[in-house]
């Protein structure tokens, strides 16, 4: 079967198989936290030896990230999406066949070598496929899958860990991941952006990416991503582990939390999104940084009952989406289409630096003063605000939705749009974009719009 075209879909059709693809991608990766206390007993692990099931998989999806970015620059994303989607379902179903907390560490780096071939790249599809002033709002609900993981998939996880075993949600996940490749194959057309001409080798990719840190906002943008998943871990693997410990929470408190807090993130992140077209992408991920800098200090204070813990967790995860829909949206705009792959890999590679470090250090901190939470409250806390920081620095600051813009009937721009850094640098003389827009590279009108 040939693959499909613009005119066999519509637009809501693909983003509902992207959704399909980070629900069941995100689904896997944070079913590891709530269920870390199985995988213990059922292993026979220490408690901190478990946050390396985290680097493990963190590690893995940063090297080979840096791999796919420059290959979906040159192939073309739907390629990426059908190989990435179906190397995580063998991944997810060999977690069934596990035997040995070796084996385990085994399979979730295989699951992280297909993360890294899939991670960035429903994202980058939106880039490619969606116009500029619509990409919020399609990053807004492609990212809310991560959202329906939480409500629907964690908490079915938990259930299926409590019934049958830590292996059973890998596997049920690998189902999903599955159907998900084929709708990909079946429904996803190859957007018409511009490729890559460049011969792919080691050269370069690296020229490639040394290129992208020199440009505008992206070194700034790499090292959020970097304290973006360095905090998440801190605040989030430990969480269920400590609540257990301190208030008797069971397998079914952690999956109702998980449900709340996948609540706040599908109502937040897609009008987050939208927001963030209207006003700008910087205001949205600034606001959102600091406070959920001061919602993550008292996450530890308010654990005299469970209900509290509960608002408080909706409001972090509500925080978290709006910050992550207009981040991930500001990322299609900092560089045209033939290297929005290698973008999103580069972030997705320091992203996971900063996961892999977070997640062993989240172990070595609640062991060390445990089991007590606060130190990973306070430290997911500082980076949150540290981000907040950068954003503000570092960012550019641009209000989207010009009246200038206008649309043809498929919502492309009818006319050539300004990217997110010319705005930028033709409205700021911050040492960040230099004497020449594109950190030397003077925009005329025959570049590409991106």
């Amino acid at each position: 079967m040939n693959a499909p075209t613009h005119d066999d879909v519509s637009d809501h059709l693909i983003l509902f198989v992207l959704w399909v693809v980070v629900f069941s991608f995100a689904s896997q990766v944070m079913i590891v936290a709530p269920i870390l206390t199985r995988i213990a007993e059922q292993l026979s692990v220490t408690t901190g030896l478990l946050g390396t099931l985290i680097t493990a998989y963190a590690f893995a999806v940063g090297m080979f990230a840096l791999v796919a970015g420059p290959i979906s620059d040159r192939v073309g994303r739907r390629r990426i999406l059908l190989a990435g989607s179906a190397m995580m379902t063998v991944a997810l179903a060999a977690h069934g066949f596990v035997e040995s907390f070796a084996m385990l560490f085994g399979v979730r780096a295989f699951a992280g070598a297909a993360g890294g071939i899939l991670n960035g790249a429903a994202i980058a599809y939106v880039g490619d496929y969606f116009p500029r002033e619509r990409r919020g709002w399609a990053s807004g609900w492609v990212m809310s899958g991560l959202a329906a993981g939480q409500i629907a998939g964690i908490p079915l996880g938990i259930v299926l860990a409590d019934a049958f075993g830590f292996r059973a949600p890998f596997v049920a996940f690998a189902v999903v991941m599955g159907i998900a490749s084929v709708l990909v194959w079946r429904f996803v057309p190859q957007p018409e952006t511009q490729r890559a001409e460049a011969p792919l080798s080691v050269r370069t990719a690296i020229e490639e990416y040394t290129d992208l840190l020199r440009r505008p906002g992206v070194g700034a943008a790499s090292l959020m991503f970097a304290l973006v998943f360095l905090s998440f871990p801190l605040y989030i693997a430990y969480l269920p582990l400590w609540l257990e410990t301190t208030l008797g929470a069971t397998g079914g408190t952690i999956a109702l939390l998980f449900f709340v807090g996948g609540v706040g993130n599908v109502l937040a992140g897609p009008e987050a999104g939208r927001l963030s077209d209207s006003v700008g992408r910087k205001p949205v991920i600034v606001g959102a940084s600091l406070v959920v800098t001061l919602v993550i200090l008292v996450t530890p204070f308010v654990a005299a009952d469970l209900w509290p813990i509960y608002v408080v967790f909706f409001v972090a995860m509500a925080l978290f989406a709006s910050r992550g829909s207009s981040f991930q949206a500001l990322l299609t705009e900092l560089v045209p289409g033939d290297h929005r792959g290698s973008l999103m890999s580069l972030t997705a590679a320091t992203g996971q630096i900063g996961f892999a470090i977070g997640g062993a250090l989240a172990g070595v901190v609640f062991t060390a003063f445990g089991p007590g939470y606060f130190a990973n409250a306070a430290l997911a806390a500082a980076g949150c605000l540290v981000l907040g920081v950068v954003a503000w620095r570092y960012l550019p600051d641009t209000a989207i939705g010009s009246t200038a813009d206008t649309t043809n009937e498929r919502g492309s721009l009818a006319t050539p749009s300004r990217s997110l850094t010319e705005i930028a640098c033709r409205q700021s003389s911050d040492a960040l974009c230099g004497p020449y827009q594109e950190a030397g590279h003077m925009i005329t009108s025959h570049d590409k719009d991106p």
